[in-house]
């Protein structure tokens, strides 16, 4: 083995690759380096995704069990789906299902203005507005709805008349309280009563939930409290407040079939009343009442989505994807895996 500035190797053996032997002061074999040789390009790999067989096991166990409930509602005779056909669209069941909105309505409205009331009341510092707020609120979430309901019915019974006027001296205005009880009043009075006590804790964390900067931002501006409340914390406490809501309102939505007891014939209360008469046909009409009230409620979620993307803007880097929209993106996906697939 000789030793040289460049790379030595021993006499027997066969120059490397790519260099050229010159002889070397010593008679040994001395290498020179060749030119450089171009690197291999990487063969191309197939990533392969990660075996989740448990998911697999999930969703088939899942899809039987959907497929039987399904096969169970479609072929079990006891069920009747011609005379829920003809039960859907009766007149009795749709005068039934406007009384159920209007008093969905007014309920929501009546009881949001009074929970926004109730929930300033809470916060304010006048300790007399606090404490009549958090025994209103306590009261009311204590007692169930069908006693506040049933309370009301028989109001009559306690106060024949009301009077407006100085207390414990003469009256202005004196009314009929049997007049002004109809059935829609106590029912809408019942309801918006309970519905206030909910909403306004609702609309307190709401108010909570904004930033205490942007209450002293709004300060800074020399606006006074009602502006400081209307244009800059009420809007971004919607945002927490909507969702929230929402769950109260489909709440009472469903909370409207106990109006029935009370002589209001809604959804429920004309459903009850036709099964009363038809009493073989009991089955199809508690299918129409629930089917009535998955199309309410769906529709309620379907406006509370669009109330939370517009109030999202500004809180968030872009708007979250409409349905339509995600299903447009997911069909794009598909088409771009399976381009993929084919050519590999």
């Amino acid at each position: 083995m000789s030793e040289s500035s460049g790379v030595a190797v021993s006499s027997g053996s066969a120059p490397p690759t790519g260099a050229n032997p010159r002889p070397g002061p010593s008679g040994g074999a001395q290498t020179r380096p060749g030119p450089p040789t171009a690197p291999t390009p990487p063969t191309a790999q197939r990533v392969l995704p990660l075996r989740r067989p448990g998911r697999w096991i999930i969703t088939a166990v899942v899809l039987v069990l959907v497929a039987q409930i399904v096969h169970g509602l479609v072929t079990n005779p006891f069920y009747q789906w011609g005379r829920f056909g003809y039960w859907f669209l009766r007149p009795t069941i749709l005068d039934g299902l406007l009384i159920t909105l209007e008093v969905a309505v007014y309920s929501a409205v009546l009881g949001l203005l009074g929970g926004v009331l109730l929930a300033l009341a809470r916060l304010s510092p006048n300790p007399v507005l606090r404490t009549v707020s958090w025994f209103y609120t306590w009261l009311f979430r204590s007692v169930p709805l069908i006693v506040v309901l049933l309370f009301l019915y028989n109001f009559s019974a306690l106060y024949r008349t009301l009077s407006v006027g100085v207390p414990f001296g003469p009256a202005f205005f004196t009314f009929d309280e049997s007049h002004l009880a109809t059935d829609m009043a106590v029912a809408v009075v019942g309801l918006s009563l309970n519905e206030a006590a909910y909403a306004s804790e609702v609309v307190r964390g709401g108010i909570l939930s904004v930033d205490q900067g942007q209450h002293e931002a709004a300060a800074a501006l020399g606006l006074p409290k009602r502006y400081q409340f209307v244009k800059i914390v009420f809007p971004q406490a919607l945002r927490s407040i909507t969702p929230n809501y929402v769950n109260q309102l489909i709440g009472l939505i469903k909370g409207t079939s106990l109006v029935f007891y009370v002589s209001l014939l809604d959804l429920f209360g004309s459903v009850q009343s036709m099964g009363s008469t038809y009493p073989g046909d009991i089955v199809p009409l508690l299918l129409v009442a629930t089917v009535w009230y998955l199309i309410l409620t769906s529709a309620v979620s379907v406006i509370q989505f669009y109330v939370e993307r517009h109030y999202s803007r500004g809180a968030l880097r872009a708007l979250p994807p409409t349905p339509l929209q995600r299903a447009w993106t997911g069909l794009g996906d598909l088409r771009a895996r399976v381009r993929k697939e084919t050519a590999i």
